[in-house]
């Protein structure tokens, strides 16, 4: 299966489970990886049979904004819901990244999560 790609689609949001989190909104990094057959779209070289990367962008920009959550686990399965049901998406794989949760860390903190179905 073919894959349309979002990496380091950065987001403020508040996240986290401190006090002093709860207060302040702090940038998250979603990586995305989607499965999408690309073969008609590019066959009729027409947008409209694509996954349109943008509106799954700015739809993920608007979402993330406007929580508030305190797992990022929570807001990856959230995020997850909104591309495989909004986008019929079937399958695919985010990452989602704290940076600055732990100091020592400096490629951030976070999760991956697969979702969805995997054509083979």
């Amino acid at each position: 299966m073919d894959q349309v790609f979002v990496r380091g689609l950065e987001v403020e949001t508040v996240i986290g489970v401190y006090d002093w989190e709860r207060g302040i909104r702090q940038r998250l990094v979603l990586d995305l990886e989607m499965a999408w057959d690309i073969s008609a779209a590019a066959a009729q070289d027409d947008l409209r049979l694509t996954l349109d990367y943008a509106a799954v962008s700015q739809r993920l920009i608007e979402y993330v904004s406007s929580t508030s959550f305190e797992l990022i686990e929570t807001l990856a399965e959230r995020v997850a819901d909104v591309v495989l049901g909004e986008f019929q998406v079937p399958w695919l794989r985010l990452t989602l990244t704290k940076p600055g949760a732990v100091q020592a860390a400096r490629g951030g903190v976070g999760v991956v999560i697969e979702r969805g179905q995997r054509a083979p």
